[in-house]
């Protein structure tokens, strides 16, 4: 079985609300415009709607055939990313410094074809929560919606997410039952220093010269502590210092990522940093404070919810097109503190694409988004059967 017909025939509207959604991307707790449209799509759908879980998060709720009692979730993430868009087309950004650069208003827009199409035929036993996150960038959109009594207002018995994945090829769906996505913890690490004349660095404690120490030295952590068959990722992103071309600095900025499939080596590299940190201090004579902030969790698929999505899949795709991964991701994902309170998978809808997400030119492929409604919507279909 192909994708469903009855949502190929509005795939037309699709891709223009995910080209608009696109085109007014908004950050992570800003998704002001974005839910919006999401409430006012559900709504005229003759779908129950309710507001402000997580500050702009939105819930749909549809109730199928028969009386049933088993609840499910769909969830999809809404919010874009702080940085500019290069790809010059004609639905391009239209606000300075944010774009969709990972997607998610595809994966808004797949959601939005799922519910239009379960409300339309209700050809299932039981209810549906559509979940319509924000935040999930690193700034805590699921903890929000959970803080604020998401899965006790809405219970689920089960919970599905996907992503769209550029590095797979169209047509193709990838499915990894157990840990599936890393842990990610953010760290901003503030050095003080000494400024001083560019020409006169003896006067100085050299905030450049530390922080290019230290970034040296944290890419030790891996390679010299962490064991050869563990994984762990340790990145610095961000370094930030000086003004002029003749002043030494006195202080500076280092952000970064951590990223982890187990709870020791999580906590063996920011013991590491730490002690990085504070031994480099005392060796320059310098204050260095250390910030690492737990951001996410490991994204553990649960077996018999991950066979559900094979099994689907199958139906939607060809059969060959289907991946058990063997591979886990070092990326992150915030669905994993949902799939830590509820079983659930997520899952990956591959597109043509040879530019990867989080990049500036990356283009999602609006082909997809019926395949990804067409998933969702089987899924519920496949796990509450009317009769």
């Amino acid at each position: 079985m192909p994708t469903i017909d009855r949502i190929d025939g509005f795939a037309d509207e699709l891709t223009a609300i995910r080209r608009d959604l696109h085109a007014h991307p908004e950050i992570g707790f800003e998704e002001v415009r974005t839910s919006g449209i999401v409430a006012d799509k559900l709504a005229s759908w003759g779908i129950e709607v309710h507001r402000g879980l997580g500050g702009t998060g939105v819930i749909g709720v549809i109730k199928g055939k028969g009386s049933g009692g088993k609840r499910i979730g769909l969830r999809a993430d809404m919010d874009a990313l702080p940085m500019e868009e290069n790809t010059n087309l004609k639905w391009s950004s239209k606000i300075p410094g944010r774009f969709h650069g990972c997607g998610h208003d595809g994966h808004t827009t797949m959601l939005l074809g799922t519910a239009r199409y379960l409300a339309e035929t209700r050809n299932f036993d039981g209810t549906v929560h559509l979940i319509f996150q924000p935040a999930e960038e690193g700034l805590g959109g699921a903890r929000a919606m959970i803080k604020d009594g998401l899965f006790e207002k809405f219970p689920c018995d089960e919970l599905y997410g996907l992503h769209n994945a550029p590095d797979l090829n169209h047509g193709e769906i990838a499915i990894l039952p157990g840990r599936a996505m890393a842990s990610a913890d953010f760290f901003d690490l503030r050095i003080t220093g000494y400024g001083a004349h560019g020409a006169m660095p003896e006067r100085s404690k050299d905030a450049v010269i530390i922080a290019t120490t230290l970034a040296q030295a944290i890419q030790t952590i891996v390679s010299r502590n962490v064991e050869p068959l563990q994984a762990a990722v340790v990145s610095i992103t961000q370094i930030h210092a000086g003004s002029a071309y003749n002043v030494i600095p006195g202080d500076a900025h280092l952000c970064g990522t951590i990223r982890t499939f187990s709870k020791e080596v999580r906590t063996l590299v920011s013991e590491r940093i730490r002690t990085i940190c504070a031994g480099i201090a005392s060796a320059y004579q310098c204050v260095i404070d250390v910030d690492i902030r737990d951001t996410f969790n490991v994204l553990v698929n649960q077996v018999e919810q991950s066979k559900v999505v094979e099994d689907v899949a199958r139906t939607i795709v060809d059969p060959a097109k289907v991946i058990t991964r063997t591979q886990p991701k070092m990326g992150s994902e915030d669905f994993a503190d949902m799939l830590e309170t509820i079983p659930g998978a997520y899952f990956w809808v591959g597109h043509d694409g040879s530019v990867p997400v989080h990049n500036p030119g990356f283009v999602l492929d609006d082909k997809i988004l019926p395949i990804g409604a067409s998933m969702f919507a089987r899924i519920i279909e496949t796990r509450m059967p009317v009769g």
